[in-house]
């Protein structure tokens, strides 16, 4: 069959680009440790954005949770769709709790030729070539960016953005064909609270992928296998003018036990498959501190080692402050997609072909991170991970580009097509 890099195609109705710009704009931002979802009114701003958006793409079964989920149906255009599987395509509406989404300005670095990047609105922050070899592959690109003071929010506007655009394209070319494709926007990603109630009976797909990963032509097989402890120190309160052998203080407590991770099992100090450690925010008080720290890992087999330190810091720390209580409590977050995934292997063969077809040279690797997928996966929706173009996620010094941003959408409707030939 024609693929869609063999021919020119008309242009959708509007540029991804444009998209992506028009998405930034709304602040998404989620909020940790929120009993609600989504975490944040402001989430709600975009889902019913969305949800005009893709009426007016001629989507079908639109609909909008009480959870603030955003789904829909794009119907097959070839003569007998019941013999193609449903793909579904998945991305986040929210952005990073740890900085501000709101007045975020995005500049476009027009035909870049080179050299670091100073962001006008706080020249501290600046994109260097030194951090960000990719900048050398990019000469000629529109690169986009923040002014400096925000994040961009390519994580993942830039896929929701994608995933319209290959919708608008996939109208204004009928002739590309494809099966039915089952569309979602998630809220609170971030926390990773949002996915719980998805629907995955009422999505209707027999697959899916995520549109949240980074870097050009990347697609993610593996997450980490995820666990949540949460450390309570609990010390006594009295008043401190009268302190004396009475007051136990939890805060010198934490402390310690913060000073016993070793510094090379930390975010900061791994890569690759080498996973962490990471004590991420907590609270401190005289009768009572917490601490909230990540564990991760590839293997199962690590994670277990990466909880049984941590007990055994406790149990020293606890020998060093006996007037302390010390509590541990651990928390199942997500598991390593991979496990699922590699009895499936067409999905990632797919996403690989696909990759190539636009023209991009098709890297596979596991993500140091988690996806909603990681949980869709394991509730019985398969759900690798597929780049949308972004770099330096969460934080100031985020770009995309429009290369970047045009090449996930022709990715896209590749994908969709090589679901229909593959039947």
């Amino acid at each position: 069959m024609e693929t869609t890099t063999a021919r020119v195609l008309r242009s959708p109705t509007e540029s991804v680009l444009a998209r992506f710009l028009r998405y930034v704009a709304i602040d998404s931002r989620s909020a940790e440790d929120v009993d609600t979802v989504p975490s944040t009114l402001a989430q709600w701003d975009i889902a019913r954005l969305l949800v005009g958006e893709l009426r007016d793409l001629g989507a079908q079964d639109i609909r909008l949770s009480d959870t603030c989920v955003v789904y829909a149906s794009i119907p097959a255009n070839v003569d007998d769709p019941a013999t193609i599987p449903v793909i579904g395509l998945i991305a986040h509406m929210d952005t990073a709790p740890e900085v501000s989404g709101a007045n975020v300005k995005a500049i476009i670095h027009a035909d870049y030729q080179g050299g670091d990047i100073v962001l006008p609105a706080d020249p501290t922050q600046v994109i260097t070539v030194a951090a960000n070899p990719v900048l050398v592959d990019m000469i000629g690109d529109d690169i986009i960016t923040a002014d400096g003071t925000t994040l961009l929010g390519s994580d993942d506007k830039a896929g929701i953005a994608a995933i319209l655009t290959m919708v608008d394209t996939l109208r204004e070319n009928p002739e590309i064909r494809h099966g039915t494709i089952a569309v979602a926007f998630t809220p609170d990603e971030e926390p990773g609270s949002g996915i719980d109630t998805f629907d995955i009976d009422g999505f209707g797909a027999t697959f899916a992928y995520t549109v949240d990963g980074d870097g050009l032509g990347i697609i993610y097989d593996e997450t980490w296998h995820a666990r949540t402890a949460t450390v309570a120190f609990t010390g006594r309160n009295t008043h401190p003018g009268s302190a004396k052998g009475l007051l136990v203080n939890s805060v010198f407590a934490l402390a310690d036990f913060v000073s016993r991770l070793p510094t090379d099992m930390l975010p900061e100090t791994t890569e690759g498959r080498e996973g962490f450690v990471h004590p991420a925010r907590g609270s401190i008080e005289v009768e009572r501190s917490t601490l909230i720290v990540g564990l991760r890992d590839f293997e199962s087999t690590g994670l277990d080692a990466r909880e049984r330190m941590l007990r055994d810091i406790a149990a020293q720390t606890q020998d060093q402050y006996p007037d302390v209580g010390i509590e541990i409590t651990v928390e199942d977050f997500y598991s390593n997609i991979k496990d699922v995934l590699k009895d499936q292997p067409h999905l990632i063969d797919d996403a690989i072909e696909a990759t190539k077809r636009a023209g991009l040279t098709p890297v596979v690797r596991p993500i140091r991170g988690g996806t909603d997928g990681a949980q869709l996966t394991f509730r019985g929706l398969p759900t690798p991970d597929l780049f949308n173009g972004g770099y330096n996620f969460h934080g100031k010094l985020e770009f995309n580009s429009r290369r970047g941003l045009e090449k996930t959408t022709e990715m896209l409707v590749n994908l969709v097509q090589i679901v229909a030939e593959g039947s």
